[in-house]
């Protein structure tokens, strides 16, 4: 099921091939609770340092399943989650505290930061497992194209100040 997976999403990300002059690509795969997800992001980063994720190829064995439409919108939102987690996502304390208390003071990716992402859906009669499984590899395979752009290894999420460039 890895090798599949791992298979399929390189072939949809064009793995191998050139790639724009300050872009990287980087892999990950998972096993969550049995579902199995590969993924691999195409990312740049700006001048300023600032990282881009311009695509996320995903090739997902979740078992048997249902409604694939269903399955890859859940598996898009958990990349688009993972995008926030790289980028933006921080719990900050001050004198003890939690510093955000909901959605206004905490920081998420927006629509502006959503890239193309392409779902694969293999099938299998294993299962079934869940569509979660589209979230833990994202941040790996986000820092590993910062890797392949940059030469800079990420130690640390969210990204913020870290100097990329």
């Amino acid at each position: 099921r890895f090798k599949k997976a791992l298979e399929l999403v390189a072939e949809d990300a064009n793995w191998g091939s050139p790639i724009a002059e300050g872009h990287g690509r980087g892999m990950a795969i998972c096993n969550f609770s049995g579902s199995v997800c590969a993924e691999v992001a195409e990312v740049s980063v700006y001048k300023r340092g600032k990282p881009v994720v311009h695509r996320v190829d995903c090739a997902i064995d979740m078992g048997r399943h249902v409604n694939p439409d269903t399955l890859k919108a859940q598996v898009e939102g958990c990349v688009i989650w993972g995008i926030s987690i790289v980028n933006k996502e921080e719990i900050t304390f001050k004198d003890g505290r939690v510093e955000q208390s909901n959605y206004d003071d905490y920081r998420v990716a927006r629509m502006r930061d959503a890239p193309l992402i392409n779902v694969r859906v293999i099938d299998s009669e294993q299962g079934p497992y869940g569509a979660d499984a589209g979230l833990p590899p994202t941040p790996p395979a986000i820092t590993n194209a910062i890797f392949a752009a940059t030469g800079k290894r990420i130690r640390r999420l969210p990204i913020g100040r870290q100097k990329l460039v």
